[in-house]
């Protein structure tokens, strides 16, 4: 099979770049945005206030998708959607973090609503793009390891903004403030030059032609993808992989602070050395992935990492410099979770359009921003009460049972997580000679159609 056009590095950087922008308030909006409210709303308050925001994120998902699959306008059936999203986006972002000081429940749930429904009519639409932009088995990996790279440079800037605020006397709402700003400033240029310069890619005859949308075409569109049994296949994994990053993502600072004892100034290392191999492993991931594929690059990057994280329990405090090789080690993991997972989805959404007709890419990409956000809500949901009802405190009065339970949940329990993950996934049936045949096929069909 004659092997589709690789993109250019401009175009690449072109279509990547936004991500950096995108990723940038990420951690403000998790770690600081419910303390930031709970000075004036209380800490219950502001959680409900956030937990209610975000329930109407994940229903949007879907929404968004089809909308995006379904409606082509003259700029395109994508860029429209980025566009109106990235208004949204700005502007909540500078009403959430300069909030005014009589600020009340009724304000942060407005905007945090406009903040995440902004998020989502970016997110969706931008990676479903992601995955149109190449019908290539590797040139897809390509594409996603720039994006999911950039991702991870912009959460290392999100962090460090907010540092560096404080050690020139800014307070931390000022710092929170440079942030949402900073944002805005990466991000109107780059989303500009993407909407300017990248193309969107021409849509098969047969998939433009629409079912009209209502609940008989809602079931059928259902029981396709429930029939999609490598869609299911992967989502599974991603969503229980997703478990597993969750957990150590939500228990990280604890264990860093009860369990290892690390002071500020190592917290932030290794956090540092986490993200920074993150990014450095992506090109390395790739290259393996061409020789050996990506489901199975991916299930070996699993392999490493539950290598890595069946040692923390046997650590004791003060084992900083192996923590932070393992660190190291798992954050190569994460380079591979964030980059290969939806290169394969691209994959997958090639077996759904050979089988159905339709190009809904958008909507495989919101069943995956739901899979991601329902993963992250859970770890937090289900390992706080367990820590708990297993004796562990944050007021530092714990029993060496209660710091081996944190240290168990941090690292053992994603090993087990990510096992069965492997084991899911390790025999993946659309492999880059399946994928070729399914593009031929699709390739004909159009031809017969055009």
């Amino acid at each position: 099979m004659a092997h589709a056009p690789t993109l250019t590095i401009g175009r690449l950087a072109a279509y990547a770049a936004p991500a950096f922008a995108l990723a940038m308030p990420t951690i403000p909006a998790f770690v600081y945005l419910p303390a930031l409210y709970a000075e004036s709303l209380g800490l219950t308050a502001a959680g409900l206030v956030l937990l209610g925001a975000r329930i109407v994120d994940v229903i949007s998902d879907p929404l968004i998708g089809v909308l995006s699959d379904r409606h082509k306008t003259r700029w395109g059936h994508r860029k429209p959607w980025i566009f109106a999203g990235a208004i949204l986006a700005g502007w909540a972002l500078v009403r959430l973090f300069q909030p005014p000081g009589d600020a009340t429940a009724l304000y942060l749930m407005i905007w945090a609503v406009v903040l995440y429904l902004g998020w989502t009519i970016i997110a969706v639409p931008y990676t479903a793009w992601g995955a149109e932009l190449s019908s290539d088995y590797n040139e897809r990996s390509r594409i996603t390891g720039a994006r999911e790279g950039l991702t991870l440079v912009g959460i290392l800037a999100a962090g460090a903004v907010p540092a560096v605020a404080a050690g020139m006397g800014w307070t931390e709402p000022e710092g929170l403030a440079a942030v949402s700003w900073l944002a805005i400033i990466v991000g109107a240029p780059t989303i500009f030059l993407l909407l300017w310069w990248v193309p969107e890619q021409a849509i098969s005859p047969m998939a433009t032609r629409r079912a009209p949308l209502n609940w008989a075409t809602t079931k059928r569109a259902i029981a396709v993808l429930g029939g999609n049994k490598p869609f299911v296949r992967l989502l599974s994994a991603w969503f229980i992989n997703g478990m597993a990053n969750g957990i150590p993502a939500a228990l990280f600072l604890l264990y860093l602070e009860y369990g290892l004892q690390a002071d500020t100034s190592q917290r932030s290392i290794l956090i540092l050395a986490y993200f920074l191999s993150g990014v450095l492993s992506i090109p390395v991931w790739l290259a393996v992935s061409k020789r050996i594929g990506k489901h199975r690059t991916w299930c070996w990057a699993m392999i490493l990492t539950c290598a890595a994280f069946v040692w923390v329990p046997f650590l004791a405090p003060g084992d900083i410099a192996i923590f932070a090789l393992i660190c190291i080690v798992t954050g190569m993991g994460l380079g591979a979770d964030l980059s290969l997972p939806p290169a394969l989805q691209a994959d997958v959404i090639d077996f759904d359009r050979l089988r159905s007709g339709q190009s809904r890419a958008g909507l495989f990409f919101a069943l995956w921003s739901m899979s991601t956000k329902l993963a992250l809500a859970l770890a937090v949901g289900l390992t706080f009460p367990l820590l708990e009802y297993l004796g562990f405190s944050t007021d530092g009065d714990n029993t060496l049972s209660a710091l081996r339970s944190l240290a168990v949940i941090y690292a053992g329990i994603p090993v087990v997580f990510k096992l069965i993950a492997i084991v899911s996934i390790w025999t993946f049936p659309i492999t880059q000679q399946r994928q070729e045949l399914i593009q031929r096929r699709l390739k004909r069909r159009d031809e017969r159609l055009a």
